[in-house]
C-alpha cells in the first residue's frame, strides 16, 4: 500500500531501484502476482449507470463485460466478441441489431444469488440498458444512450417522470428485448452505423444482475459482474483492490498485432492460448499528485506509470529514455493520446454565459488571452500539442491540417474585443468591469494537485495581462464533477480520452439535449444540434468528415469550450511487467499484463 502523505520532496534524489542491469522476465510464468497501478483522481463509485468519469470506468471495465471488445493489439482497431457468440446480425439500414450470447457465462458469486450459480442471460443486458433511463439513477450517460434511439425507452422514462412513479423495468419494449434466454435484439429509431462501438464499452454496457442491484442500497459500492476480476476491498479515494474472479470462465489469449509490430508479435508468441487473467489481482492506489506517483514508480511500488508532466525531463531528457532508467530495464512508450483537454464556460451563468454578442465576445476574448504555448512549455514540459477542434487524434473526423482560433494566443485581439463590447477599466484600478459597471470576476473550479496549480497560474497570468480577474475554488475531482453536472460551476477544465475510433462522442459535450450530463457547459445551439443529429445517421464519408469541421467552426465561434491541447503521454513500466500497452480506445488492459514476481522480489524485495 502506498501512503501518499509519507512522501517528501527530499526523496526524489534517492528514489532508485537497486541492482545492475535487469535480466529478462521469466518466460515460463503462467500466472503472476498482483499488479500495482494507480489512479490520478478519486473514483466516484462502481455502478455503471451512475458513473461518468474515466477513473471509475477503468475499474468497472475489468469487473463487468460488454457484448464486444477491441482486440488488445490490432491497429486499426478490430471488434471481437466478448460475451457474444459472434458479431451481430445487423439490418441493412443499421437499425436492428440481433446478438446471440455465449451460454455458460456466470456472474461472480454473491450473497444476492443465495448460493446458486447465476448465469448471464439476454435479459441482463435488457435490464442494464434500461437502468440508464430510470430517472432515479440520474445517469450521467443517459443522454449518450438516448441519442442511440432505443425504440420506446425514452417514452418509458417520460411516463415515469409524468406519473411520478418508479420506472417500469418489466414492461417489454421494442428497443431492447430478449428473444430467448441467449438472444438479444436492439431496435433503433434511426440508422446508427457505428452502434457496434457502443456495444464495446464494458464500463457502460457491461451486464449487471437485477438481484444485486435490488439487494444493496449502495449500488456504487457493490459491483458484481462476469469479468476477470471482482472487488475485494475499497477505501474511498485511497485504495481499490481487485482480485481474480474465481468463477471467471476459461478465456484464452489471442490477438492480431500488425505484421511489423515486433513487440506485439513477441507477446502473441508468448501468450497465445494462455488463460486470462495473467495476474492474481490489481491494487489501484489513488495518487492525485504527480510526485508520489513518480517516486512510487522509481521505488518499485508501482509497476507502471504515465510520467507526470513535471517529471518529463527526468524520464525522457531530449525525448530519450533517461540512462539511469534504461540501465534498470525500464521500458518506455511515447505517443500523442486520443484526447482533448478543454476548459468550459457555463452557458447559463450570468457573467460568462449567454448567446448575445457581448457574452460571445467575452468568452472569445478569454480564449484568445489564454497562453497555450506557456501551458505546453511550462506546465506540461512539452508533452502536449495545441488542439484545434474537439476531434481527437486517431479518430474519424480529426483533421491534422485544420486550424482555428482554439489554438490562437492573441492578447491584442482579446483587448480589442473587450474594449469594443464595453468591458472597460472604468475606475483605473487595472481591472475591467462588466458593461454595466459591476466587477468582472471569473470563478474557476480546480483541484489541489501541483499540475492543477500550474494551470491555475497560467490562467491567472494570461487573464491579468488583459485586465481580467479570476479566482479559484479548490475541491476534489468528484465534488467538482457533481457540482458541474448540477450547473453550479462557472468555469472548469477537464480532459476527455476517446473510447471509440469516432469523434462524435466528443461533440456530445456541445450537444444541447446532453446539457447537464455529457454537455457540462449546457451549450444549446440549434444549428450545432442539427449537424450533430445528421452525423449520427451517416456512414463514414468525406461529407461526414466535412460536417465535423462545420460543427467545430460553430464551437470556435460561440466558444462554450476552449479546446486547448492533445496530451503526449510517456508510459513507463518495470522489466518485471510483460504485456503492458495502453492502446487507444481500450480500458480493458490489466488482465493482459503478466507480473514476474520472482524478478520483482529479486530487484526490490517486495
Amino acid at each position: 500500500m502506498i501512503d501518499r502523505r509519507s512522501w517528501t520532496a527530499a526523496m526524489l534524489a534517492s528514489a532508485v531501484l537497486p541492482g545492475p542491469a535487469i535480466a529478462a522476465a521469466n518466460p515460463q510464468a503462467e500466472r503472476s502476482g498482483v499488479l500495482r497501478v494507480y489512479s490520478e483522481a478519486a473514483e466516484t463509485g462502481f455502478d455503471p449507470a451512475k458513473i461518468g468519469d474515466i477513473y471509475s470506468a477503468r475499474v468497472l471495465s475489468h469487473i463487468f463485460e460488454a457484448l464486444y471488445r477491441y482486440d488488445p493489439l490490432a491497429m486499426p482497431v478490430k471488434v471481437k466478441p466478448l460475451t457474444a457468440v459472434s458479431l451481430p446480425d445487423v439490418s441493412s439500414d443499421f437499425r436492428v441489431w440481433t446478438i446471440r450470447l455465449q451460454p455458460g457465462i456466470h456472474f461472480a458469486d454473491d450473497p444476492a444469488f443465495k448460493g446458486r450459480p447465476r448465469e448471464l442471460v439476454a435479459d441482463d443486458y435488457v435490464y442494464s440498458i434500461k437502468r440508464y433511463f430510470d430517472p432515479a439513477n440520474l445517469s450521467p450517460a443517459h443522454s449518450t444512450l438516448s441519442e442511440e434511439g432505443f425504440v420506446g425507452l425514452e417514452a418509458l422514462r417520460e411516463r415515469s417522470l409524468r406519473d411520478r412513479k418508479p420506472f417500469d423495468y418489466d414492461t417489454p419494449i421494442e428497443g431492447v428485448r430478449a428473444l430467448d434466454r441467449y438472444t438479444l435484439r436492439i431496435t433503433l429509431a434511426a440508422p446508427r452505423p457505428r452502434f457496434l462501438y457502443t456495444l464495446c464499452d464494458s464500463a457502460s454496457l457491461g451486464a449487471v444482475a437485477r438481484e444485486v442491484i435490488e439487494a444493496y442500497a449502495d449500488t456504487m459500492a457493490h459491483p458484481v459482474g462476469t469479468g476477470p476480476y471482482r472487488l475485494k476491498s475499497w477505501r474511498r479515494s485511497s485504495l481499490i483492490v481487485l482480485e481474480r474472479n474465481p468463477t471467471f470462465r476459461d478465456v484464452r489469449y489471442d490477438a492480431e498485432p500488425a505484421a511489423d509490430d515486433v513487440q506485439g508479435q513477441a507477446w502473441l508468441a508468448r501468450f497465445k492460448g494462455r488463460r486470462l487473467p495473467f495476474n492474481e489481482g490489481v491494487e489501484i492506489s489513488v495518487l492525485d499528485e504527480g510526485q508520489p506517483r513518480w517516486l512510487s514508480f522509481l521505488n518499485g511500488q508501482l509497476d507502471l506509470v504515465r510520467v507526470p508532466p513535471e517529471f518529463t525531463t527526468h524520464a525522457m531528457p531530449n525525448w530519450k529514455l533517461a540512462p539511469n532508467l534504461a540501465k534498470r530495464g525500464v521500458q518506455a512508450d511515447r505517443y500523442v493520446n486520443s484526447d482533448i483537454v478543454m476548459s468550459w464556460f457555463n452557458m447559463e451563468d450570468p457573467v460568462v454565459g449567454g448567446y448575445t454578442p457581448d457574452k460571445v465576445a467575452l468568452r472569445r476574448a478569454i480564449a484568445l488571452a489564454y497562453n497555450i504555448d506557456r501551458e505546453i512549455r511550462l506546465a506540461r514540459r512539452g508533452a502536449a500539442v495545441a488542439a484545434q477542434a474537439p476531434m481527437a487524434p486517431g479518430c474519424f473526423g480529426y483533421d491534422p491540417d485544420y486550424r482555428s482560433d482554439n489554438s490562437a494566443y492573441d492578447p491584442a485581439r482579446a483587448k480589442a474585443l473587450l474594449d469594443l463590447y464595453g468591458y472597460l477599466d472604468r475606475d483605473g484600478d487595472g481591472w475591467r468591469e462588466l458593461p454595466d459597471g459591476s466587477p468582472l470576476v471569473l470563478r474557476m473550479a480546480t483541484q489541489a494537485s501541483y499540475i492543477e496549480r500550474q494551470f491555475d497560474e497560467n490562467w491567472q497570468k494570461s487573464l491579468a495581462a488583459v485586465g481580467i480577474r479570476i479566482q479559484f475554488a479548490t475541491a476534489q475531482w468528484p465534488e467538482n464533477y457533481k457540482a458541474a453536472r448540477s450547473g453550479q460551476l462557472q468555469m472548469w477544465g477537464l480532459g476527455s480520452t476517446a473510447t471509440t475510433p469516432d469523434s462524435q462522442p466528443a461533440l456530445e459535450y456541445m450537444y444541447g439535449p446532453a446539457a447537464g450530463s455529457g454537455n457540462l457547459a449546457r451549450f444549446k445551439l440549434p444549428a450545432f444540434d442539427a449537424i450533430y443529429e445528421r452525423m449520427l445517421t451517416m456512414p463514414d464519408s468525406p461529407e461526414r468528415a466535412r460536417l465535423f469541421i462545420e460543427a467545430s467552426k460553430l464551437v470556435a465561434a460561440y466558444m462554450p469550450y476552449k479546446i486547448q491541447t492533445h496530451r503526449v503521454y510517456i508510459q513507463l513500466n518495470h522489466p518485471w511487467i510483460i504485456g503492458f500497452r495502453q492502446t487507444r480506445f481500450r480500458h480493458e488492459i490489466w488482465q493482459y499484463i503478466e507480473v514476474d514476481t520472482a524478478l520483482r522480489e529479486r530487484l526490490i524485495g517486495a
